[in-house]
């Protein structure tokens, strides 16, 4: 049986599993077939993606953990699944209650740092999210390693239109493409139009995260992202962090400044350095439910249904 905590940041859901102890093994059950099982919400559990905790490798880290999108893709980092692992670690080991906690991840070794209310649960969690990545070798992203893309033309062909836009391609250990809408289009429908489109472009060798951002007279930020390997999901951590870093790049927003990202699950709070060499991550992390699944029959049932 397949133990797993389901848990959530501003609606983006998980499935976190704690392979600490080696009790799968090599993990070969938590492949890209068994997330995308798990993953759906109708034949199996459902979620957004798999966290597999695994003990880490990297010198200071106390635990590691694995991105699984709900296609069966691996990701590098995923800033929401990180507060997640981070109050379940917190609240599962005694022996890491301590101010910060360092995990490894796609990205490096990132250090979380935990919120908690007088019984000792996690509220929030704060992420140091490290150096944005803006070259496009880093993204990456095609055209010449060293250079920018800030508000890059494309032009997109498909559902019968052609429509010009402009990008920022933003790294935060996973590739980002950040466009911002001047006009009052909704932005949930332009994601769903353009998001498929641009997230397996040619620029995007390892295909990309795609932000809709709308920027409001406040300077806060209204947010939908197109998820590499999900599609649309309630909120996206890394994908808020690299919007808040295209929107100081583009003088939209002022670096140094705490800035509210408001996505359809909920809020969270970017802070991108004043030298641009550092974005710290704020939100919420919650625990909905424990349980177990037989994962080898829940896979024959999927693959008899197939």
């Amino acid at each position: 049986m397949l133990q797993f905590a389901k848990m959530e940041g501003c609606g983006n859901d998980f499935l976190v599993v704690d392979a600490r102890d080696g009790a799968h093994g090599d993990l070969a059950l938590l492949g890209p077939r068994a997330a995308t099982v798990l993953c759906d919400r109708h034949f199996g559990v459902g979620g957004d993606g798999v966290l597999v905790i695994s003990q880490a490798s990297a010198p200071g880290a106390l635990a590691r953990m694995r991105v699984l999108n709900a296609d069966g893709s691996e990701a590098e980092m995923c800033g929401n699944g990180l507060r997640c692992v981070t109050k379940y670690l917190y609240e599962q080991d005694a022996e890491l209650w301590r101010s910060a906690i360092p995990i490894e991840t796609g990205a490096g070794v990132l250090r979380c740092e935990v919120t908690l209310n007088g019984a000792r649960r996690v509220t929030h969690v704060a992420v140091d999210m490290g150096r944005p990545r803006l070259a496009r070798g880093e993204v990456p992203m095609a055209g010449p390693k060293q250079e920018t893309a800030l508000e890059q033309e494309v032009t997109l062909h498909g559902n019968g239109e052609r429509r010009h836009v402009r990008l920022t391609a933003v790294s935060m250990g996973n590739p980002h493409a950040v466009l911002f809408i001047e006009g009052d289009e909704p932005l949930r429908e332009l994601a769903e139009r353009y998001g498929p489109l641009l997230e397996r472009h040619e620029w995007f060798p390892h295909r990309t995260n795609v932000e809709f951002a709308r920027v409001r007279p406040s300077g806060e930020i209204d947010l939908v992202v197109w998820e590499r390997g999900c599609g649309i999901t309630l909120a996206c951590g890394t994908g808020a962090c690299a919007t808040a870093v295209a929107a100081c790049l583009t003088r939209r927003a002022r670096p140094g400044v705490e800035l509210a990202v408001h996505l359809p699950g909920g809020s969270l709070n970017i802070t991108v350095a004043a030298d641009l060499g550092a974005v710290l991550l704020r939100g919420p992390a919650t625990e909905v439910f424990r349980a177990e699944v037989d994962l080898a029959a829940l896979l024959g049932r999927y693959g008899a249904r197939a």
